[in-house]
């Protein structure tokens, strides 16, 4: 079975992120070929990026603990989702600075977004591509995107996520997509390992 890294990567108070959060864990609890580890960035805490040489210098060890921790915890997982605001048609900063804050642990992995928002995130999730490929990450084309209708609704408590089915369809395509990228690039990653 495939384990899946949920990134919750917003931090705010009152954020929308724990909407989506258990609509995802619910929808991967369902599945057989996929088990979910939570990283809610809020309760990881990483400080902000301070490292004194780059990770690809230094092999991709940190020197500061938290960010060493991260790294274990990633280490294991064969794919991930993160879920992400768009703030200023960006990315939020947390995320940003949980995938500046592991290195190695990234590498020949997919990646998978839900975003949320106004345009659901697009824009941010376009820049989170950019970022994730410099990490040698295979981002999904296939996403989520819970834009201003569903997302006001929800957000008022009018509906749940699951009254909007385009959004189930969005996220089960989504996550069959990862499982393909997670068993052909964990197969790949092995196959390397064992020829080393």
């Amino acid at each position: 079975m495939l384990k899946v890294g949920l990134i919750i990567g917003s931090t705010r108070p009152n954020r929308f992120a724990d909407k989506v959060k258990p609509w995802l864990v619910e929808a991967v609890a369902l599945r057989r070929d996929l088990t979910a580890d939570v990283l809610d960035l809020r309760e990881v805490d990483l400080p902000f990026l301070r490292e004194p040489i780059p990770p690809g210098v230094s092999g991709g060890v940190f020197s500061d603990p938290k960010a060493q921790e991260w790294g274990r915890r990633l280490e294991p997982l064969d794919a991930f989702v993160a879920v992400t605001p768009e703030y200023n048609h960006g990315p939020n900063a947390a995320l940003k600075n949980a995938l500046d804050s592991a290195y190695l642990e990234w590498q020949r992995k997919p990646i998978a977004f839900v975003g949320y928002g106004g345009v659901g995130a697009a824009r941010g999730i376009e820049t989170l591509r950019g970022v994730v490929i410099e990490l040698q990450m295979a981002p999904m084309r296939y996403e989520v995107n819970i834009g201003a209708e569903a997302f006001s609704r929800v957000w008022r408590g009018e509906n749940s996520l699951n009254d909007f089915p385009y959004l189930a369809r969005s996220r089960d395509a989504m996550l069959d997509n990862l499982v393909w990228w997670a068993r052909a690039l964990k197969t790949a990653r092995q196959a390397t390992a064992a020829a080393a």
